[in-house]
């Protein structure tokens, strides 16, 4: 490869990259207020790039949950020892803007007795349950 299309190359993935990183770490599809999400841990998974749990609410619906990245979580205390398939869980953070997709974007989980803040850095309008 001539130096001209690999610089050509080696540009464009700059500009990709990071566009990618912030359309996956985004919260610009969630709602701007702040909510509670509560029900029964169906699945839980602690891996990259973020934590994510599914969720069934007390009417059967099943909704997606992204919580922080582990590494961040681990921070707040949260780790795979603390929740499992079969716990209640409470989440507060933000639903997804379309309302038509149970998605949610957890910033805190209560789950076992135990509060986490798994993103610490967020302002949080909603008191802890």
């Amino acid at each position: 490869m001539t130096a001209r299309p690999l610089r050509l190359a080696l540009m464009l993935a700059a500009v990709a990259l990071p566009a990618a990183a912030v359309a996956h770490h985004g919260w610009g599809w969630t709602q701007d207020e702040e909510s509670r999400l509560e029900g029964e841990i169906v699945s839980i998974t602690f891996g990259n790039p973020h934590m994510h749990l599914q969720l069934r609410d007390s009417a059967s619906q099943l909704w997606e949950v992204d919580l922080a990245p582990p590494i961040v979580a681990a921070r707040s205390g949260f780790g795979a020892d603390h929740a499992a398939a079969g716990d209640r869980a409470v989440l507060t953070g933000h639903r997804a803007r379309d309302l038509g997709v149970r998605a949610f974007k957890g910033e805190r989980i209560i789950v076992r007795g135990r509060v986490f803040d798994v993103y610490p850095q967020r302002e949080r309008t909603l008191p802890p349950e």
